[in-house]
């Protein structure tokens, strides 16, 4: 289904027992842009307030703040009369609740798309191949926990914002918040920091697979759609919707706790990179498949435990003390290149680099980088950006040859993920520059 205004070289199609999705019209190669799409809508984290613009999203110093509420901050006065028709919803709220404005990212992004689609009768240049409206919802399908968290939701909607926003009536609401669920973006920066959400919805009509052949990227507030793997005319367009790293069965999970749908494709098949992901140490007593189970059983509660510490604020040394703890565990039966392994060490290095223990943090980015590589498909920016961070930790602690080692490494895989005229990519070469 080709329209006037879309993208050269792909369409909107039904793919065979997936419903809609995109197809190529026409051969990519390896880091060709297949299609860019400005956000319908998006909001910036709270955490990075100060640091990016609320409109552009640009890192910079030296941002202006809004007069009114001084809580939103702007590159320069063009950028703030950009953000007001969205900012105008929180603004006044922001000064009525003080330290009591807390509605989640979910909730701000919502009001947005409410507040979007009251002033914006016609489709944006975000949906040019799907819109808003189309979005799947599957409300029908949702747990009693999940409708309880968006009525949660709704009822902050209503708290934060019904002196500045109309809506409509709550069942309409709980389709849009579980649109939004199912279809929301995060934006992240070159080390995969969080930051903001945001709708795109012509980059939402693609289907998952765990053998993506394009990648999504950001530049500001614009995703950028490129090709990871050759794609010939008539192939279909696959991202994927969740983290590559773990195996067959705990990716399923995700997906049908996410997504409500199994994943079929040939990795998933065939489950060829499960064995290396969950190696098991080569022990003349070889530890039995039931030790081997409880491990897994393990692993993953422990991974929901540290995931609710983190959300409840507890003290980044008793982050670290379950991190090392569980990896003291699961060393007794797994290989350091276990994927359960590796999920503990990223979370210990995180807590490391929070803590500002440079070399605590090196020492676990430095175990993880090759099992990395192993495990994630080519181009992966989880890999791109543990290079960075090594990188930058190396040049910190005065290695500079082997900073600029990996630095370069980071920059091989964002030349093609990103495109090769990206300011992050610009910003690492000076880094480079300078260790000269």
């Amino acid at each position: 289904m080709k329209t006037e205004g879309t993208p050269e070289g792909i369409e909107r199609f039904i793919s065979p027992g997936k419903g809609r999705g995109l197809r190529a019209l026409k051969q990519f190669k390896v880091g060709d842009l297949l299609f860019t799409c400005p956000a319908y809508t998006y909001v910036l984290t709270v955490n990075e307030r100060g640091n990016h613009c609320e409109f552009c999203f640009a890192r910079k110093e030296g941002l202006s703040k809004c007069g009114k509420c001084k809580q939103a901050f702007y590159c320069n006065v063009d950028c703030q009369k950009g953000d007001w028709p969205m900012h105008k919803l929180e603004c006044s709220s922001m000064c009525t609740f003080g330290e009591n404005w807390n509605p989640s990212e979910t909730v701000r992004l919502t009001a947005r798309i409410i507040a979007k689609q009251k002033i914006q009768t016609e489709k944006t240049t975000s949906e040019k191949l799907l819109s808003v409206k189309e979005f799947e919802s599957h409300l029908d399908k949702l747990d009693n926990e999940k409708m309880e968290m968006i009525q949660t939701d709704i009822a902050a909607l209503h708290h934060f914002y019904s002196k500045h926003l109309e809506y409509s009536d709550n069942a309409s609401l709980m389709v849009l918040f579980a649109q939004v669920n199912c279809n929301g973006f995060t934006i992240e920066d070159e080390e995969l920091s969080h930051l903001g959400s945001a709708v795109f919805p012509d980059v939402a009509l693609m289907n998952h697979t765990c053998c993506p052949n394009v990648i999504v990227t950001y530049r500001g507030t614009v995703a950028e759609v490129r090709a990871v793997q050759e794609i010939n005319p008539g192939d279909e367009v696959f991202t994927s919707y969740i983290d590559l790293l773990y195996p067959t069965e705990d990716r399923n999970d995700r997906l049908r706790d996410s997504y409500f749908f199994t994943c079929d494709c040939k990795e998933c098949t065939t489950k060829s990179k499960d064995k290396a992901k969950m190696e098991i140490r080569k022990l003349s007593d070889p530890p039995k498949p039931e030790t081997v189970r409880d491990m897994v059983k393990y692993a993953r509660n422990v991974i929901e435990e540290f995931r609710r510490a983190k959300h409840y604020k507890t003290p980044p040394s008793e982050l670290l003390e379950i991190c090392e703890l569980s990896l003291d565990k699961m060393g007794a039966v797994f290989e350091d290149t276990n994927v359960y392994m590796l999920h503990m060490m990223y979370q210990a290095m995180g807590v490391c680099l929070y803590m500002q223990d440079w070399d605590g943090a090196l020492r676990y980015g430095e175990k993880i980088i090759k099992p990395y590589s192993l495990h994630y498909p080519a181009y992966s920016l989880n890999v791109a950006s543990m290079w960075l961070k090594l990188g930058r930790l190396y040049i910190g602690l005065e290695k500079k040859s082997l900073g600029v080692k990996a630095l370069k490494k980071a920059i091989a895989i964002m030349d093609v993920a990103h495109g090769k005229d990206h300011h992050y990519i610009a910003e690492i070469k000076k880094e480079i520059a300078d260790q000269a």
